[in-house]
């Protein structure tokens, strides 16, 4: 058991390593803003936000999701306007754009048309990953931003995907099983409200009329129906923390913990455990610390998706409009 177990893990860790995009490179813009140090400026607006909204790093990491699984990492989504991604249903909730919009003024002051509002996305991201208690880790930059942003692009999982369906989403953008489970990680930080479960899990599984999804632990069906989403319309805003409340603002592994005892809050993340296929990438990362190593690894690879270099695209002035 021990000899496959290790084998296991030596399989996950090959299938993160990073493609890779040729003209990406640590260290791009060193000299290239004066005496200034581009990823330092942005680490400390980071730090400065986190110290007084530490879900930042919720918004941000769903930020880096929506951004580069919808025709790459290319700040696509910061387009302000009407039939642009932004506009789109899954996107209408995402936060975090007033950030990155204050990244790019500092930068823009400091060095006028350098810094793309693309790799300053997945700097934040990974800047507050770290504050948030996890793993550093470097990133290579050199993306540039692209020039459409069309709603009609936006296509999504849905939060009731049952773990083949997650795969084969993840899949399509180059990513492995293992970067998938790995990714759904993130909703350590998440959080959702009580409409987007109050159907599909609590009072109508499967169409029938107060049904519970059986998948989910009954005692915490029985708090979230008594207490947090009760069955009428005033709850539907009531917010829903996917991991322990305690751990809700940490970037840790007990979200994995909870799918092992039945409480995963998204049919998505139950699902995952559910699967015989990804149900032991679950259990490795709940019964052990690689995720703390593994999961920026996997944000590395999402933030290197269809990414435009060199000549490609454009560097904005603006990270809302188009130059």
């Amino acid at each position: 058991m021990a000899m496959a177990a290790a084998l296991m893990v030596v399989v996950a860790v090959l299938g993160l390593a990073t493609g890779g995009q040729a003209q990406l490179q640590y260290g791009f813009y060193r000299g290239k803003c004066g005496a200034d140090d581009v990823e330092a400026v942005v680490q400390g607006v980071v730090r400065a936000r986190f110290a007084r909204e530490a879900p930042i790093v919720a918004y941000l990491l769903r930020m880096q999701f929506h951004e580069c699984a919808v025709n790459g990492c290319d700040g696509g989504l910061l387009i302000d306007g009407p039939g642009t991604e932004k506009t789109a249903a899954p996107n209408l909730s995402v936060k975090g754009y007033d950030l990155i919009a204050d990244i790019k003024a500092e930068l823009e002051r400091r060095c006028p048309g350098v810094v793309s509002c693309s790799d300053i996305q997945i700097l934040a991201t990974r800047d507050a990953v770290a504050l948030a208690g996890g793993q550093a880790y470097p990133v290579r930059t050199g993306r540039r931003d692209g020039r459409q942003s069309r709603a009609s692009d936006v296509v999504l999982p849905a939060p009731e995907n049952t773990a083949a369906q997650s795969v084969a989403f993840f899949g399509k953008l180059g990513l492995s099983p293992f970067d998938t489970v790995l990714l759904l990680g993130a909703h350590t930080v998440g959080a959702t409200h009580c409409g987007l479960i109050k159907n599909s899990r609590l009072y109508k599984y499967g169409g029938l009329a107060g049904a519970t999804d059986p998948a989910l632990d009954p005692y915490y069906a029985f708090v979230y129906k008594a207490w947090v989403c009760p069955d009428t319309p005033a709850s539907d805003n009531n917010v829903v923390f996917l991991d322990d409340q305690w751990s809700a603002l940490q970037v840790d592994n007990n979200y994995f913990k909870l799918l092992q005892r039945r409480r995963g809050v998204l049919a998505a993340d139950q699902n995952l455990y559910a699967d015989g296929s990804t149900r032991w990438i679950v259990d490795l990362l709940a019964n052990s610390d690689l995720f703390h190593s593994l999961f920026p690894q996997a944000l590395i690879k999402l933030g290197e998706v269809n990414v435009l270099t060199g000549a490609q695209g454009e560097i904005r002035r603006v990270c809302s409009k188009f130059n």
